[in-house]
């Protein structure tokens, strides 16, 4: 069996942001070959990042790609991306790492999601820790949970 290589978990912060460390680590592991199903940049919470923090995302990708500490690719954040208040990213962090779905289609996306981890695992989905956070589900099909 071999392992499987994941991003850190969106609950890891970087500069209090939740899920900026994650980002990181999938544009790394994406330009790698690593990781291929993965939401990416366009939707989820990449998109909410992303939006949030105002930054242009071919321009963080390229300095990402060129390397660097997390605390560097932070100050890029800093310098280029919008201004955001202490406040606003504990909002911001909060909101993304308690968000569940919201309407029906986003409920069953969510079971959609439990079951392919049930099948994935081998176990009926009952038998799943009950989580009700987007972020759980990941930790969850990540082996975090």
């Amino acid at each position: 069996m071999t392992n499987q290589t994941y991003p850190r978990s969106a609950k890891v912060l970087l500069g209090g942001i939740a899920h900026l460390g994650r980002f990181i680590d999938k544009i790394r592991l994406r330009h790698a070959g690593q990781i291929q199903d993965y939401n990416y940049i366009t939707v989820g919470f990449d998109k909410y990042l992303i939006d949030f923090l105002g930054i242009d995302t071919q321009a963080f990708e390229q300095r990402v790609l060129a390397g660097g500490t997390d605390e560097e690719l932070l100050a890029w954040v800093n310098l280029n991306g919008k201004p955001v208040s202490d406040a606003e990213i504990r909002l911001f962090s909060r909101n993304l790492l308690n968000a569940g779905p919201k309407d029906d289609d986003a409920r069953q996306r969510f079971h959609g999601r439990l079951q392919d981890i049930a099948t994935k695992r081998g176990v009926p989905v009952g038998s799943l820790p009950s989580v009700t956070t987007w972020a759980d589900v990941i930790e969850l099909d990540e082996d975090r949970l």
